[in-house]
């Protein structure tokens, strides 16, 4: 087994000291206060709470990282190549409704490329890890997509998180085409962990519009070096900038992506009858 490196366990160690006070904070969901950035957006004192013991754990051994990190947004450091890409709390409306199912996500980019990601399940004791070249790794277990070749016997992940009637529509169409398509479609409202279940196998495939930076980029590179493709919906590799991700294994990615792109064009055109 490859072992992890000095900053993929520095990134370890921080997803594990922030998961102890989510950990605090879950139990005590009812008492926390909680606000409304917009539609479907909720920020607690739990996010920011681990995002500062992220912040502090991580720029105390690589100070000149910049990062962009959910709530305190983008920050430049001396070292103008790396930045740590995070999201202290993915899936906060489960979080917020007692229901034990996210994550913290830690990734890092080195001269505009993630090579290295950390997706921690604090209630399953799960940490999903990758860096490039060195393969991806569920705690101390390597990891490799599922080797399902159709789309009718798998199970395909993806979240509905629409802020705009435009969005919605978009997604419900892709939504309805997969269901028909697909064994099962699951949306668990946490970006993070399903593309980190992808690299696992438990998913064959995920997609999502809408995502940010932080939601995806941990799972990109797990996906990757546990043998997927990854790719915006239009099969490229602009996903951080367009916050479009899909990613399954070489036998799914193109079925699912055509799947989700004739989708796409049949809401579009309805729109424009």
């Amino acid at each position: 087994m490859a072992l992890p490196s000095a900053i993929l366990n520095v990134m370890a160690n921080a997803a594990l000291k922030a998961a102890k006070g989510l950990v605090r904070d879950f139990g005590e969901v009812e008492q926390l206060q909680v606000s409304v950035k917009g539609p479907g957006d909720f920020v607690s004192t739990a996010d920011r709470r681990a995002e500062r013991t992220i912040k502090s754990e991580l720029l105390r051994v690589r100070p000149g990282y910049g990062s962009l990190f959910e709530e305190s947004g983008a920050e430049e450091g001396t070292d103008r190549r790396h930045r740590f890409i995070v999201d202290p709390l993915d899936g906060t409306t489960n979080f917020l409704h007692g229901i034990p199912h996210f994550a913290i996500s830690i990734a890092l980019e080195s001269e505009g490329e993630v090579v290295a990601g950390v997706v921690y399940d604090p209630t399953r004791d799960e940490m999903f890890w990758a860096e490039k070249g060195a393969g991806a790794f569920l705690n101390d277990h390597r990891l490799r997509v599922s080797a399902r070749r159709h789309l009718g016997e798998a199970v395909i992940g993806t979240g509905l998180a629409a802020r705009h009637k435009g969005e919605a529509e978009d997604q419900t169409g892709a939504f309805a085409a997969v269901t028909a398509a697909a064994g099962a479609v699951r949306q668990t409202g946490a970006a993070a962990l399903d593309l980190a279940y992808v690299a696992a196998g438990r998913y064959d495939g995920f997609w999502q519009k809408g995502l940010s930076p932080w939601d995806m980029a941990a799972g990109i590179v797990l996906v990757r070096e546990a043998g997927g493709y990854v790719s915006d919906l239009g099969g490229g590799r602009e996903m951080m900038a367009s916050g479009e991700v899909l990613a399954a294994n070489d036998h799914l990615h193109l079925p699912l992506a055509a799947l989700v792109k004739d989708a796409l064009r049949a809401v579009r055109e309805r729109k424009d009858r």
